[in-house]
């Protein structure tokens, strides 16, 4: 496995898809990334050389926040949030979707598993 910015990516897959298992990098970046270094994205990651290796690493390194730096940005702006009390910020702290989703039949994962309520079934009519 060919080591970039401190992730492995895989040998076996195209290099504009095996960039994408770097956090921060999706299909769009990975292109324009590829296209900047002049790699094919059509190679084989294992087919690259050493060369064209060193070129995008060095594009990331220079131009791009990925992984550990990428995260810990992201984190501090959560934490901002959540610190100035501020309606997302709230969501976060309760574990609740952010983006206006509904929340009275969806957001099961975010809601956890369903939690029975004694005496909801529907009354029997009575003769």
């Amino acid at each position: 496995m060919v080591r970039v910015v401190g992730v492995d990516i895989p040998n076996d897959k195209r290099v504009e898809v095996s960039l994408q298992y770097i956090y921060g990098i999706g299909p769009s970046l990975s292109r324009r990334l590829l296209s900047q270094s002049g790699v094919n994205p059509d190679v084989k990651t294992r087919n690259l050389t050493d060369e064209e290796l060193s070129r995008i690493r060095e594009i990331i390194d220079k131009e791009y926040k990925v992984e550990g730096v990428l995260r810990k940005e992201v984190n501090v702006n959560i934490r901002r949030l959540v610190d100035i009390g501020c309606y997302r910020g709230i969501r976060h702290r309760r574990g609740l979707p952010v983006h206006g989703q509904r929340t009275k039949t969806n957001a099961r994962a975010k809601r956890g598993p369903r939690k029975t309520v004694a005496g909801r079934r529907r009354a029997v009519a009575k003769k």
